[in-house]
């Protein structure tokens, strides 16, 4: 199962808005199958492994990281698959939640005399598949949020110069986050100030996630690098019902995708737009900031994850915060999350906290 944990990130990033299975099948004690969810979601990680295996699935025993689908979709379902291909057992991490499958898949195998085994390494595949078991149960991505900050919380100096604040490890870090995450999101601010890019570099990989930008009014440059590069890597791009009509048309004819979003107290819903992202299927979202954005999204509760990279220098006051207000006036209102990693990337310190 591990394995198969393992086969199983590859997919990430890649296959939304399938789960990113992965599937090991073995016979008398030797591996005689292997998949992962191909990108676009299909093949199913069961059908390549078993494709590999051929006649040798017959009395094997297939681990597979997700509980095989039982729904007729753009692909035959994959208990059936399993059961025609004659294997004897199936090894499961989790039941899937979606209600197409949700047990329906254990039941066809069980039915068929199959061998069911479930939950194990339960807990790591939870990890692997929050994504799509978030956009399940919740309607929405997770959301991992990217802060890259001095010492004491600044994003950047007075008259916003910011690169670089850390060094090319975890810079280098950062871009192998990009690459396991669906899509790349920033709010308006950040897209005017940096004119970035938002593609994975440096890393010999062809696979780039979607690049989103939140900007109510659509007030970004039309000569920068996302819109020069939208009909190569696509561009989605949140807006506000007061959008110019124009604007949206002529980002639309340059690659685009543009999306309204409702528009709560003068801004962009927060809500609604990860709403919206799970509606068009997106299971991991990487968000980069900027502080107001990063700010809203936080005070309603919608970052799971949070990618703290911390360097060793200082800002001071004068120097632009990490994070725009939040408005608390207790410390009991403060969001707050567990760390889970602690490590150094160079001269800099990345830590992983969970919600």
């Amino acid at each position: 199962m591990a394995l198969a944990l393992g086969l199983g990130r590859r997919g990430m990033g890649r296959c939304w808005p399938n789960p990113a299975v992965g599937c090991v099948i073995v016979n008398a004690g030797r591996i005689v199958g292997r998949g992962w969810t191909q990108p676009g979601g299909r093949p199913h990680a069961e059908t390549v492994a078993l494709a590999q295996a051929g006649s040798l699935a017959r009395g094997a025993t297939a681990y597979v990281t997700l509980e095989p689908c039982a729904h007729h979709g753009k692909t035959p379902p994959c208990a059936e698959a399993l059961v025609r291909a004659g294997v004897a057992r199936v090894v499961s991490a989790l039941q899937d939640p979606d209600p197409r499958v949700a047990g329906g898949g254990h039941a066809i195998l069980q039915e068929a005399g199959i061998e069911v085994t479930t939950g194990v390494l339960a807990d790591e595949a939870a990890q692997d598949h929050a994504g799509f078991l978030t956009r399940i149960t919740r309607g929405r991505p997770r959301l991992t949020l990217k802060l890259a900050l001095s010492l004491d919380g600044r994003i950047a100096t007075a008259t916003g110069e910011s690169q670089w604040i850390t060094g090319p490890e975890a810079r280098r870090h950062v871009h192998s986050q990009r690459a396991r995450h669906d899509a790349v999101m920033v709010g308006g601010g950040t897209a005017r100030t940096d004119d970035p890019s938002l593609t994975v570099r440096g890393l010999g990989m062809a696979h780039q996630p979607l690049r989103i930008v939140a900007s109510r009014r659509l007030s970004l440059a039309e000569d920068g690098q996302l819109a020069r590069t939208a009909t190569e890597v696509p561009v989605w791009l949140l807006h506000g019902s007061d959008a110019d009509p124009e604007l949206a048309s002529r980002w639309r004819a340059r690659g685009a995708t543009c999306l309204e979003v409702p528009v709560i107290q003068g801004r962009l819903s927060p809500s609604a737009m990860l709403d919206m992202l799970g509606v068009e299927g997106l299971t991991r979202v990487y968000c980069e900031g900027g502080g107001t954005f990063a700010a809203s999204l936080l005070e309603e509760g919608l970052v799971d994850e949070l990618h703290v990279y911390t360097a060793g220098l200082a800002l001071g006051a004068e120097g632009q915060p990490g994070l725009g207000a939040l408005g608390l006036d207790r410390l009991a209102e403060a969001p707050r999350y567990r760390l889970t990693t602690l490590r150094q990337l160079g001269p800099d310190i990345f830590h992983r906290w969970q919600r």
